[in-house]
């Protein structure tokens, strides 16, 4: 049983807020991989998007920030590797909030094979898009735009 203390440790640390995509939580991305609270040490393990991210600071000083202010003092952010982050640990919730800002989310990432996808706008739905280049507003999003209403969007890169 998780004791009450544990599940408001992880509340509040679920609720952080991505710094490159402020409409999605380090949860709803599934870049939030455990919180552990042993006595007065909390234990937060995450997995960043991609090993290079330079978001995994800002990530990391906000989760401290998070806890400290609901009182928790010894807190330790481990970052781990292993298993690699995949676009499949985005919640459903957190894909809903992506299409809503007008970011395209990403399908099922397919396994070791990339799939041919056509992306659907975010904006009006079509299909009818088209990657204008491989790196959009941070590293882990291609900029995309759509052929049918004109309008370029953000797609985050399935890995």
């Amino acid at each position: 049983m998780v004791s009450a203390i544990a599940m408001s440790a992880f509340d509040t640390v679920a609720a952080v807020v991505d710094p490159e995509i402020r409409v999605v939580t380090i949860a709803d991305l599934g870049i939030l991989r455990d919180v552990r609270v042993d006595g007065e040490r909390v234990t937060v393990t995450i997995t960043p998007t991609y090993s290079g991210c330079p978001a995994m600071d800002v990530i990391r000083a906000d989760i401290r920030q998070a806890l400290g202010a609901a009182g928790y003092r010894d807190v330790e952010v481990v970052t781990t590797l292993r298993p690699a982050w995949s676009t499949d640990w985005i919640s459903a919730s957190g894909r809903e909030k992506l299409a809503a800002a007008g970011i395209a989310p990403p399908g099922p990432s397919g396994g070791p094979v990339a799939l041919a996808i056509r992306l659907r706008c975010p904006r009006c739905g079509s299909p009818d898009t088209e990657e204008l280049s491989r790196f959009g507003s941070t590293a882990c999003k291609a900029l995309w735009r759509c052929r049918a209403c004109a309008e370029p969007f953000d797609h985050v890169k399935a890995h």
